[in-house]
C-alpha cells in the first residue's frame, strides 16, 4: 500500500495567519475605539442627564402639608380650628396577615364593613411600608380597648394627627362650610403642585370661598431612600407656609340668639351691620354638623340629611327662594314716590278687595272689611293690600321692575360665599322670553303686595333693607372682615357700593311709616317696641305657600302645616341713624308680626343693648 504525502505550502499559510492577526487587531481597534466614545459620551456629553437619574433613584421629593388656617368671628371666638386626634394607622408590611388583623380589629373596635372597604380603596394607591389610617378621631373608648391588645397587633399603632374641628357644630354650619376628602372631580382642578400630599379641601362655605387663602402653600422634603424606597435622610427641605386665619363679621353670639328664637321652625335670619356691609348673623335652620364629613361620614348618616323634608343641608338664607309678602311695600311706595304716581298725604280708600276695571275678579285684602281711606303711612303701618293693588296699577310692572332692581332684587348680593340665588325680579320681557306670554294686569297688582312670580332670597332681602335704610347708598354685604397671617399682616376686605339717589322727603316719609309699624298702636308689629330706649323701623310680611280660590277662605288650622304662609319681617335699628339691618323669614310660620317680628327684635335688642 503506497502513501500519499503532502507538500506545505508555507508562503500561503503564512499569509493566512498575518490577515487573521491584522483582522483580529482592527475588531479589537473598532471594539475599543466604540467603548472610548461611548465613555466620552456617558462622562461629558450625558452626564448631567444621567447624573440627575441616577439622583431620581436615591431623592424622592415628599409633600410637606401646610397647616389649615383658623377661622375666628368678629370677637375672635374659633369657628373652625385643627385639633389633635388619634388614628388608627397600618402597615400591610409589617402585618403577616392583612385580612384577618382586619377582621380582629373590626370585632374589637366595632368599625363598619363601610370603613373597612374606605381603607382597602386608600391603602391599594400607596406602597405597602406607608402607614395607612383605618380609623379618624378615635374615641377615648376605643383608644383604651386598643391599648390593651396592642401587642398582639404587629404593624398597627396609634398615630397623632391634626383634623377640622368645629366647635359651633350646626350653628354655624352653612356660613363656615366644612372640609371633606379631596375626589377625582377636585383633584383634577386643583393646583397639583400645592395639593400633593393634601387630603382634604374646603366643600361649601367660607372653607370653600376662601380655599385658596386657608389652605397655605405646600413645602417639600428632598428624601434620601435605598433601592427598595424606603427613607433613609433628609438631604433638604422646604418649610411650607401655614393658611392664613381669616376673621369674619359674624357675631357667633347673635347667630346663636337668631337660630335659637327660630326653634320649632325651619326658616333664615340675616342681619347687616348697616355702616359697614359686615355680615352680623348668617341663620340657616335647621343647620346639620359639619364635623362628621371632615372624617368620612358614613352613607346612611348623609341619605339621611339628603332626604329629609326640612332639608337641612339647604342653606336657606343663600339659596333660599320666597314671595317677600308685604316687606316690599316700602319700596313699592318709595317708587310711587320717586316717579310722582302718588304723595304720601293722599288717601286711598279700602273695601276689602280691589277690582281691575271691567273685570269681575277681587284682589281681596288680608283684612275682610277693608281698612277704609289710608294714605301712604297708614297703609305701610296697616299692610293695607287694596292700596298697594292701586299703586302697583298705577306705576305698572315696568317702572316698579326698574325700581326694585336699584335695591338688588333679582340680582344676586355678591357675598362672599358660592352657590347665591339672584332671585326674580319679573318683567315683560323675563316673562315672554321664559313662558313665551304677555304680561297680565293682575300680574303687576300682585306683584305689588310682593306675591306672584317675585322672589327673593334671606340675604337679599337683607341688603335692600340695610340700603333703604342708609336712604339710597347700597350696602354690600360681605363675611371675611380681614385675614390675618402667621406674620400678622392684614388685607381689609372693601368693595365700595353705588348710589340710588332719592328724595330726601320720600325716603323719611317710609322711613317714618315703618317705625310705625312697630310704635303706632295700629302697627303690625308693635309688640316688639317694649323695653327700648330707641325706635325700630320695620315691616311685616306673610307670603302664600299656595294660591287660595276666589271665596274660599284661609284657616290655618284647617291645613296642613307645610301648606301654611310664610311669616317675613323686615327691619332695622336705631331708626334715626341705623347701625343693624335684619331680615327674618320664618317658614309656614302664619304671620310676621307675632312670629318673625319677635325674632328681629331680640337680634336687634341683644345687638344694640341699652343703646338710644
Amino acid at each position: 500500500m503506497s502513501r500519499i504525502y503532502t507538500i506545505k505550502n508555507k508562503l500561503v499559510e503564512s499569509r493566512l495567519f498575518l490577515n487573521r492577526i491584522i483582522s483580529a487587531f482592527i475588531l479589537i481597534l473598532l471594539l475599543t475605539s466604540g467603548l472610548i466614545v461611548r465613555l466620552i459620551y456617558l462622562q461629558i456629553v450625558g452626564h448631567e442627564h444621567y447624573a440627575t437619574l441616577a439622583k431620581d433613584n436615591s431623592i424622592k421629593i415628599e409633600p410637606l402639608v401646610p397647616t389649615r388656617g383658623i377661622i375666628y368671628d368678629r370677637h375672635g371666638k374659633v369657628l373652625a380650628d385643627n385639633t389633635q386626634s388619634f388614628s388608627l394607622e397600618l402597615i400591610p408590611e409589617q402585618i403577616s396577615d392583612l385580612d384577618d388583623t382586619l377582621l380582629r380589629l373590626q370585632k374589637l373596635l366595632n368599625i363598619s364593613d363601610e370603613k373597612i372597604d374606605q381603607y382597602q380603596k386608600q391603602r391599594k394607591r400607596q406602597k405597602r411600608f406607608v402607614s395607612t389610617p383605618l380609623l379618624i378621631s378615635m374615641t377615648d373608648e376605643e383608644l383604651a380597648k386598643f391599648a390593651v391588645v396592642r401587642p398582639y397587633f404587629p404593624g398597627v399603632d396609634i398615630q397623632a394627627r391634626l383634623v377640622r374641628h368645629y366647635p359651633y357644630a350646626e350653628l354655624a354650619s352653612h356660613v363656615v362650610g366644612y372640609v371633606g376628602r379631596i375626589n377625582e372631580a377636585e383633584m383634577k382642578s386643583l393646583p397639583i403642585a400645592e395639593y400633593r400630599g393634601s387630603t382634604h379641601v374646603g366643600k361649601i362655605g367660607i372653607e370653600n370661598t376662601y380655599e385658596t387663602e386657608l389652605h397655605g402653600k405646600t413645602g417639600y422634603a428632598e428624601i434620601e431612600t435605598n433601592v427598595q424606597a424606603r427613607a433613609i435622610n433628609t438631604v433638604n427641605s422646604v418649610p411650607p407656609v401655614p393658611g392664613e386665619n381669616l376673621y369674619l363679621t359674624l357675631d357667633i353670639d347673635l347667630q346663636k340668639t337668631a337660630y335659637d328664637a327660630l326653634d320649632g321652625f325651619n326658616g333664615a335670619v340675616v342681619a347687616i351691620d348697616i355702616k359697614t356691609g359686615g355680615v352680623l348673623v348668617f341663620a340657616s335652620r335647621p343647620g346639620f354638623d359639619p364635623n362628621p364629613f371632615v372624617i368620612g361620614i358614613a352613607n346612611d348618616a348623609y341619605q339621611a340629611l339628603q332626604s329629609s323634608e326640612n332639608q337641612p343641608l339647604y342653606n336657606r338664607a343663600l339659596r333660599g327662594l320666597y314671595p317677600p309678602g308685604s316687606t316690599i311695600k316700602p319700596f313699592i311706595a318709595l317708587a310711587g314716590l320717586e316717579y310722582n304716581a302718588i304723595s304720601a298725604e293722599h288717601k286711598l280708600f279700602c273695601p276689602g278687595y280691589y277690582q281691575l276695571p271691567n273685570v269681575s275678579h277681587h284682589y281681596r285684602d288680608w283684612k275682610k272689611g277693608g281698612h277704609g281711606s289710608v294714605n301712604m303711612t297708614e297703609a305701610i303701618t296697616q299692610s293695607c293690600d287694596v292700596y298697594f293693588y292701586s299703586l302697583a296699577s298705577m306705576l305698572g310692572i315696568d317702572r316698579m321692575h326698574d325700581f326694585l332692581q336699584h335695591f338688588g332684587f333679582g340680582e344676586k348680593t355678591g357675598i362672599d360665599l358660592s352657590g347665591e340665588k339672584p332671585g326674580l325680579m319679573p318683567s315683560r320681557e323675563w316673562k315672554r322670553s321664559q313662558r313665551n306670554q304677555s304680561w297680565y294686569p293682575g300680574e303687576t297688582l300682585i306683584t305689588g303686595i310682593g306675591q306672584g312670580y317675585l322672589q327673593v332670597t334671606p340675604i337679599q332681602l337683607a341688603k335692600a333693607t340695610a340700603t333703604l335704610a342708609n336712604k339710597g347708598k347700597v350696602v354690600m354685604p360681605f363675611l371675611v372682615k380681614n385675614t390675618v397671617s402667621p406674620e400678622l399682616t392684614e388685607s381689609d376686605v372693601e368693595n365700595p357700593p353705588s348710589d340710588i339717589t332719592l328724595k330726601p322727603e320720600n325716603i323719611n316719609s317710609i322711613i317714618s311709616a315703618m317705625v310705625n309699624v312697630i310704635h303706632d298702636p295700629h302697627g303690625t308689629a308693635k309688640g316688639i317696641s317694649k323695653d327700648i330706649n330707641y325706635q325700630i323701623a320695620g315691616k311685616t310680611g306673610t307670603a302664600q305657600v299656595f294660591n287660595i280660590k276666589q271665596d274660599a277662605k284661609y284657616n290655618e288650622n284647617d291645613i296642613d302645616f307645610k301648606l301654611r304662609d310664610h311669616a317675613l319681617f323686615i327691619s332695622f335699628a336705631p331708626a334715626d341713624d341705623p347701625k343693624i339691618a335684619v331680615a327674618v323669614i320664618v317658614e309656614n310660620g302664619g304671620h310676621g308680626g307675632s312670629v318673625a317680628a319677635p325674632i328681629a327684635g331680640q337680634v336687634i335688642k341683644q345687638f344694640l343693648g341699652g343703646q338710644q
